[in-house]
C-alpha cells in the first residue's frame, strides 16, 4: 500500500492552503502535497517494483525520512489517500490505473473513525481535529461527488474488495481516471 499521506508538504512551505476564514493550515486541499512526487513514485513502483517515498510526520507536518517500498512480487498495489483523484487522471494517462474507487459511508461514522485514528496516532490538536473532523463531515457528500466526477466508483467495502479482486486478477480495467 502507497500512503499518498506521506506526500504532504511540510508546515514551512509557503504555497500551503489556509481555510477560508482561519489561520488553520487546509491539510484536506489538494495544494497541500506534491502530486508530482507522488506519481513519480506510482510510475517507480509500477516500472519497478519498488521506489523510494517520504516517511511523514502528520503530528509535526514533516518529512522525516525517506524508506524504500518495495512490491517487487505483487501485481497490484493500492494508492490511497484523500488526494488520490488528484493523480489517478495522470495514472490513467501513464497506464498505471487499474481501477478507481472512492469508499463511501455515512458521514457520521467517518466522522468517528477519523476522529479516533487521528486521535490515537496523536495526529494534532484535540480542538484542531474536532474543527477538522466537523468540516469534512458536513462536506462529505461533497467530496464524494468530486471523487465521482473525476470518475471514480463510490461504494461500500464490500463492493470496493470485490473491485479489487477483479483488478488483482485483471478482470477489470478502469476506463476513466478517478480517486483510488
Amino acid at each position: 500500500m502507497l500512503r499518498l499521506d506521506d506526500f504532504y508538504k511540510e508546515a514551512d512551505d509557503p504555497s500551503l492552503p489556509l481555510v477560508e476564514g482561519s489561520s488553520d493550515i487546509d491539510w484536506d486541499s489538494p495544494l497541500s502535497w506534491d502530486a508530482d512526487t507522488a506519481v513519480a513514485a506510482i510510475a517507480e513502483l509500477c516500472a519497478s517494483g519498488r521506489t523510494d517515498v517520504p516517511v511523514y510526520d502528520i503530528a509535526t507536518s514533516s518529512r522525516t525520512g525517506w524508506d524504500t517500498l518495495d512490491i517487487a512480487r505483487t501485481t497490484l498495489f493500492i494508492a490511497e489517500g484523500i488526494f488520490a483523484a488528484d493523480v489517478a487522471a495522470r495514472c490513467q494517462d501513464l497506464g498505471l490505473l487499474a481501477d478507481a474507487i472512492c469508499l463511501r459511508g455515512r458521514p457520521s461514522t467517518t466522522f468517528r473513525r477519523r476522529l479516533a485514528r487521528d486521535l490515537r496516532e496523536g495526529r494534532k490538536s484535540v480542538l484542531f481535529l474536532l474543527r477538522r473532523g466537523w468540516r469534512l463531515m458536513r462536506a462529505e457528500r461533497g467530496i464524494v461527488a468530486r471523487h465521482v466526477e473525476l470518475g471514480a466508483h463510490a461504494c461500500g467495502p464490500d463492493e470496493a474488495l470485490g473491485r479489487l479482486a477483479a483488478a488483482a486478477a485483471g478482470r477489470h480495467r478502469s476506463t476513466t481516471p478517478a480517486a483510488a
